[in-house]
Parts: C-alpha cells; sequence; structure tokens
C-alpha cells in the first residue's frame, strides 16, 4: 500500500503547496494548525483538521507529541514537514519512523550530520565538495584559532556551529581582535542555540550565494536540477531568488551539478536537498547544506518542469527518481519575489487582517500563498505571506514579465514589501545581473542616506 493520506506539519503557503500535490497524485491531507490558524487556507482545503496547540510555535508547531498525537488520531500514514519549524530535526524524524509513519525527507543520520556545520564541512570534503580553508572543526583554543588564521590569511569570519540566520557570527580583520570576537560569537550562539562551539574560516569579501538542487531515492541514485542565485539579501535572509544564475556558464553548471550529485550517491541521500556555496572569481566554496525543500524551489521547478514536493512524496513511497539526468533539460529564466507583510523599507512587521487581496495572474505567473480577503495575518509567525514566480524565455523577458506582475498584485490592509521589489527592478546592477550577498544592504544604506 502506497502513501494514503499525508499530515502536514507546517502553515502558511508552503502548508497549502503539499496540500495540492497530494490531492494532484490522489492523496487524502490532514492539517495540522494552532488556534491562530483555525482560517488559514490549508485548514480550509485539507480533508481533515487538527488543532495541536496555542499560537506560540513552541507549544503547537514545534511540539512533536501533539504532531504525532495528531497523525495518530487522523489516520495518516506520511508526516511532511515542508521548511523550517521541525523539518530538520534529526530526531522528529526519527519519532515518525518509529511509530510507523512515512517520513516524508532525508534519513535522520544525514538530518543530523548536515545540520551540524562542523560534521557538515567534514562530510562535504569527504565527499569531494569544495571548502572554504578554514579549521578541520570547532576551535576553542585561541591560540590555535591565531595560527589557522595566520595560515589562511585575514579577514577571517568566525562561526557558531549550529544554527543561522547570522547569529553566532563574527568578522576579524586583525589577530589581536581574535579572543574578544570569539568569546562574543560563542556567548550569541549559546544563547540562541544552547551551543558555544564556534569554527574558523576564510572570510569571502564579496561572494555570491549559489546553490544546488539535488534529489536522491535513498538507494544510490541521485540527480542535480541546477542552481539558484539567492545573492540578494539582507540580514542572511533571501529577498529575490533566481534561476539559472546570471553568472554561472553551462560547463561550470555541469560540472559542480555533478560534483553535488555524486555527493549525494556516494552519501546514499534520500530525497530534496539544497547544497549552497559561496561563489567568488568563479570558484565555488561549500558553506552549508539543507536536508529539506526550499523556500525558493518553484524557480527551480520553474525552469526544469519538475514538481519537487511531488518528487518528495514518490521517493518517500519508495519509487525512483521520476527522471534521470540526462533526461532533464533546463529552460528559460525563472525569479521569484518573497511578499512579506512589513513595510518595504524599515523591514518592520505588519500583521493584520487583509481587506483586499488580488493575486497576479497571466502567462507563466504564479502565486503561492494563503492569502484571501479577510484573512487575518497572525503576529506570531514568519512575516512571508506570499511567493510571486514568474517564468520567461529570457532573462530580460522574464524581468518584464515580473515588473507587470507586481504592478497588478494587491495587498491591502497590511503593509507589504511589494514596493521594494519594484525598486530594485528598477536597478541597474539588478537588471545586468551584477550583485552580490552585500549589494542589497550596500544598496539600501545608500538609500537611507
Amino acid at each position: 500500500m502506497g502513501i494514503s493520506r499525508i499530515l502536514i506539519a507546517n502553515r502558511g503557503e508552503i502548508a497549502l503547496r503539499i496540500h495540492r500535490a497530494a490531492h494532484e497524485m490522489g492523496i487524502e491531507t490532514v492539517a495540522v494548525h494552532s488556534t491562530a490558524d483555525a482560517d488559514a487556507m490549508h485548514v480550509r482545503l485539507a480533508d481533515h483538521a487538527v488543532c495541536i496547540g496555542p499560537p506560540p510555535a513552541a507549544d503547537s508547531y514545534l511540539d512533536i507529541a501533539a504532531i504525532i498525537s495528531a497523525a495518530e488520531i487522523s489516520h495518516a500514514d506520511a508526516i511532511h514537514p515542508g521548511y523550517g519549524f521541525l523539518s530538520e530535526n534529526a530526531k522528529f524524524a526519527e519519532i515518525v519512523e518509529a511509530h510507523d509513519i512515512k517520513w516524508i525527507g532525508p534519513k535522520p543520520e544525514h538530518i543530523r550530520t548536515m545540520g551540524d556545520k562542523v560534521a557538515a564541512k567534514q562530510t562535504a570534503g569527504e565527499l569531494g565538495l569544495p571548502l572554504v580553508p578554514g579549521s578541520d572543526g570547532a576551535v576553542s583554543d585561541v591560540e590555535e584559532a591565531k595560527k589557522i588564521a595566520a595560515e589562511i590569511g585575514y579577514p577571517v569570519i568566525i562561526k557558531a556551529a549550529s544554527g543561522g540566520g547570522g547569529r553566532g557570527m563574527k568578522v576579524c580583520d586583525a589577530e589581536d581582535k581574535i579572543e574578544t570576537l570569539m568569546k562574543q560569537a560563542g556567548s550569541e550562539a549559546k544563547a540562541a542555540f544552547g551551543d558555544a562551539t564556534v569554527y574558523i574560516e576564510k572570510y569571502l569579501g564579496n561572494p555570491r550565494h549559489i546553490e544546488f538542487q539535488v534529489f536522491g531515492d535513498g538507494n544510490g541514485n541521485a540527480i542535480h536540477l541546477g542552481e539558484r542565485d539567492c545573492s540578494l539579501q539582507r540580514r542572511h535572509q533571501k529577498v529575490l531568488e533566481e534561476a539559472p544564475s546570471p553568472v554561472i556558464s553551462s560547463e561550470d553548471r555541469t560540472r559542480m551539478g555533478e560534483t553535488c550529485a555524486k555527493a549525494m550517491r556516494d552519501m546514499g541521500y534520500r530525497g530534496a536537498g539544497t547544497i549552497e556555496f559561496l561563489w567568488e572569481n568563479g570558484e565555488f566554496y561549500f558553506i552549508e547544506m539543507n536536508t529539506r525543500l526550499q523556500v525558493e524551489h518553484p524557480v527551480t521547478e520553474a525552469i526544469t518542469g519538475v514538481d519537487l514536493v511531488r518528487e518528495q512524496i514518490r521517493i518517500a513511497d519508495g519509487k525512483p527518481l521520476s527522471v534521470t539526468q540526462d533526461e532533464l533539460e533546463f529552460h528559460g529564466h525563472a525569479i521569484e519575489c518573497r511578499i512579506n507583510a512589513e513595510d518595504p523599507f524599515t523591514f518592520a512587521p505588519s500583521p493584520g487582517k487583509v481587506n483586499y487581496y488580488h493575486a497576479a495572474g497571466g502567462m507563466h505567473v504564479r502565486v503561492d500563498s494563503g492569502l484571501y480577503a479577510g484573512y487575518s495575518i497572525p503576529p506570531y509567525y514568519d512575516s512571508m505571506i506570499a511567493k510571486l514566480i514568474v517564468y520567461g524565455r529570457t532573462r530580460e523577458g522574464c524581468i518584464m514579465r515580473l515588473r507587470r506582475a507586481l504592478e497588478e498584485m494587491v495587498v491591502e490592509g497590511v503593509k507589504t514589501n511589494i514596493p521594494l521589489h519594484q525598486e530594485l527592478l528598477r536597478q541597474r546592477d539588478v537588471l545586468d545581473g551584477d550583485y552580490t550577498i552585500k549589494w542589497l544592504e550596500e544598496w539600501l544604506a545608500t538609500r537611507e542616506g
């Protein structure tokens, strides 16, 4: 018997995305929700709904016992974690499988290994992925840190081994600052993630963020689905993503894609994964691997025609990959704008009631969103309320279509960052694809100035 009922352990647009893929496969869905999300679109559309707690995520979407209980009472035979929340929690994956429920995600041991940045870097090196020069593992001794920094050259970056989002990261440009910055990074990491462990890497001055989408069947077969350029970021948070990258040649795409796919084959990786690199002066440097679906997966779907959520479900059900590397073709260009309920330039959150909502439409325009007129955006969760994904035969055509789609999209009652995206698409550097991970923050600073 294959999967017949999936519990979606998430909320918002990704919960709706999973529901749609499941229904297109003839699979029933179970929505779990906090009391704040009782009126959410995915809850309304799912075949079954179970309230799992009050608004705070710690008491609902992160409550493993409540989610497992919901799966048992609803007779779900699989759980899809989406992204965020428990999607990269190896313990949760193990508990799901221990209850004879299919886990729609990678093997728990791979989640655990790649979730520890030090172990991930070591594993990536063993699998043949190019690394940023730095310490072989955690560094606690100041003298050892000074020695490593002298070898790889300043500036260096001191990073927390656990977590992300820019916390527990300190750039050091001189030896006399290392001790202080190591203590600061360790303290921040301890407070944010409960783990003070840090490591040291060469600090790349002005790189791009390039990531490769990979897929494995868990039995030694794996493919890559090309790269995404996620360099337009603010405080390490992605704002706009595109595929393919404007700067990666087809030769480098093939070479690095195959390197990533081979690593996944050697690992016996199962399901969707994203291998993230910093790219500078034509060189790739591994930074981390996300063992889950990414927010920006639709741009890859647009240029490959592969439904990544459907593929996740198929593989969790023991089926082979639906496409081989030789069969996979890349066509055209796609861009995703993350639409957030926030002030477009101060970035202050703007939850509240949506009085009017009109989604952009037309050829090759996709909106992933759970919004509707009358819906109240709760203040307890991430501010992203929609994703606007546009495809074009060329990058220039894609940008023109995206401009038109942004003009059409209306969300009244709350502030959104649509004006920010509109302004970005007027900037020459963005139009030329000439930007790095520092570009957006530098541009915002000059705009404020």
